[in-house]
C-alpha cells in the first residue's frame, strides 16, 4: 500500500536538522531533547509504578501469610457443624484448602506491662494448608501447639516489647468472667510461650497471639469453632470466590476476603497510586510539549518550503498532517525509547539499585531497620501500555497547534522576500 506524501516529508523534516548542518542545528537540538525527556519520563513513571506494585505485592503477601483469602463465620454465634459446611465449600472447585478457627480477644500481662492482644485458636496440622504460618517460626514450630498444653506462638515484635523467650510463662486475661458472689471475677490463665513468629506486618507481630483451637476453644468457652478459613487457587479472584460461597453456602452466614479485613490499607494504596501516575504524567507533558517550541521554530524554518507546496497543490490540511507526523515521530520515538529503558530498569532494580549503593556507600533500605533490605518491583504490562498510550497522545496533542499554524501560511507573504 502506497503511504501519502504528507508521511514521507514529514519523516523528511524529522531528519532533516541531522543532515543540512548549522542551518537547523539548534532545532534538531532541541528535536533531540524532546525525544529524550519523553523517554526519561516515561521509564521514570515505569520504574515507580513497578515498584510501588512490589511493595504492595510484598506486604500483601506478608498480610497472607496470616490472613486466610476468605473466612466463612456465624457473627457471634459458634459453627458447631464446621465440618459439612467445610465440605459444602470445597465443593467450589477454586477452593483448595480449609481449616477452623477459634478467635478472641484478650488481655496479656508479662510483669508489669498489659496489652490487648487477638488470640486465635488453630488446627497444627490443617493450618499450613491455609496460611504459610510454619516458614514464618524463628524460634519453635507451629506443631509446638499440642492440645491440651496451653502453649502459644507470639509475634516477634510482641516479644521483643516484652522481653519474652520460648519457654517462659505469660498471663492471658478473657474477657468472659466467672460470676461470684462477690461479683464477675474475670478469667487469667497461664500460658507456656512454645514459638516465636515473624510475619513482616507490625500488625500482626505485634498483637497476634496463636494457639491451639481446642485450647482456644476452652478458653473462650466456645461450643464449636468461630468459623472457617478458606485457600482459593488465585487470591487475586478471591472477592468473586466469597462471592459465590456467599450465595452457596446454607444458613445465615457472613464472608469476607482478605482484601476487605485491610480495606482502608488497600484503599489507600491505591490512591497513593493513581495520584503517583497523575503526578510522573506531568513530568511526561512537560518534556512532550518540548514538541511545540521545536515545530514553531521547524514551521518558521520552513514558510518557503510550506508556501511551495502550496502552490503546487497541497491543502492546508496536508501541510497540517506534515507537521502533525513530524512531532508524533519524535513523540512515538521518545515513547518507544522510554519504555525500553523502562522494562529494562524494572526487571532489574535491586542489580540497578546494589550498584548505587556500591558506587555511594549507603544502603537504601537498612535490614536493620525495614523488613526488607532491597527494593521489590513487580512490572505489570497493562501498566506500561497505559503509559505508553498516554505519552503518545500527550505528544499528539502538542503537535496540533504548531501544525495548524504551518497550515494557515499565506503563500504569497511567504514568497516574498524569498
Amino acid at each position: 500500500m502506497q503511504l501519502p506524501y504528507e508521511f514521507f516529508i514529514g519523516m523528511r523534516y524529522t531528519r532533516a536538522g541531522r543532515r543540512a548542518g548549522r542551518r537547523n542545528g539548534f532545532i534538531s537540538f532541541i528535536s533531540t531533547l524532546s525525544v529524550a525527556g519523553i523517554a526519561l519520563g516515561v521509564a521514570a513513571l515505569i520504574v515507580v509504578l513497578s515498584v510501588m506494585n512490589g511493595f504492595q505485592k510484598e506486604v500483601r503477601d506478608r498480610m497472607l501469610s496470616v490472613l486466610a483469602h476468605v473466612e466463612v463465620f456465624a457473627g457471634r454465634a459458634p459453627l458447631t457443624d464446621w465440618q459439612a459446611l467445610l465440605a459444602e465449600a470445597r465443593r467450589n472447585p477454586r477452593v483448595v484448602a480449609g481449616a477452623p478457627y477459634v478467635a478472641g480477644q484478650a488481655m496479656l500481662t508479662r510483669d508489669d506491662s498489659v496489652r490487648g492482644v487477638i488470640v486465635r485458636g488453630i488446627d497444627p496440622q490443617a493450618e499450613p494448608g491455609v496460611a504459610d504460618f510454619a516458614k514464618h517460626f524463628v524460634d519453635g514450630s507451629v506443631n509446638a501447639l499440642a492440645p491440651g498444653e496451653f502453649g502459644v506462638a507470639i509475634g516477634i515484635e510482641m516479644a521483643n516489647q516484652l522481653l519474652i523467650s520460648v519457654g517462659e510463662r505469660i498471663t492471658l486475661i478473657v474477657p468472659q468472667g466467672t460470676a461470684t458472689p462477690a461479683g464477675l471475677i474475670p478469667r487469667l490463665r497461664q500460658l507456656t510461650v512454645v514459638g516465636i513468629f515473624q510475619a513482616g506486618h507490625y500488625e500482626y507481630d505485634s498483637s497476634l497471639v496463636l494457639m491451639n483451637i481446642e485450647d482456644a476453644a476452652r478458653l473462650f468457652r466456645v461450643e464449636g469453632v468461630t468459623g472457617i478459613r478458606l485457600r482459593t487457587s488465585d487470591m487475586m479472584a478471591a472477592p468473586a470466590i466469597a462471592g459465590e460461597l456467599a450465595r452457596s453456602l446454607p444458613g445465615d452466614l457472613l464472608v469476607r476476603d482478605w482484601s476487605k479485613e485491610n480495606r482502608n490499607w488497600f484503599a489507600a494504596v491505591q490512591i497513593e497510586k493513581r495520584m503517583m501516575f497523575i503526578i510522573l504524567t506531568l513530568i511526561v507533558a512537560v518534556a512532550a510539549f518540548n514538541l511545540v517550541s521545536m515545530l514553531v521554530m521547524t514551521v518558521t524554518d520552513k514558510q518557503s518550503d510550506i508556501a511551495i507546496l502550496r502552490t503546487l497543490g497541497a491543502s492546508p490540511a496536508s501541510v497540517m498532517k506534515i507537521f502533525v507526523v513530524q512531532g508524533a515521530s519524535v513523540g512515538l520515538l521518545g515513547t518507544l525509547l522510554g519504555m525500553a529503558l523502562g522494562v529494562v530498569l524494572a526487571l532489574n532494580v535491586g542489580t540497578v539499585m546494589g550498584a548505587i549503593e556500591s558506587a555511594f556507600g549507603f544502603q537504601v533500605l537498612p535490614k536493620g531497620i525495614y523488613f526488607i533490605n532491597n527494593l521489590p518491583s513487580d512490572l505489570h504490562g497493562d501498566d506500561v501500555t497505559l503509559i505508553g498510550l498516554t505519552a503518545c497522545v500527550l505528544a499528539f496533542a502538542a503537535t496540533i497547534y504548531p501544525s495548524w499554524r504551518a497550515s494557515r501560511v499565506r503563500p504569497a507573504e511567504a514568497l516574498r522576500y524569498e
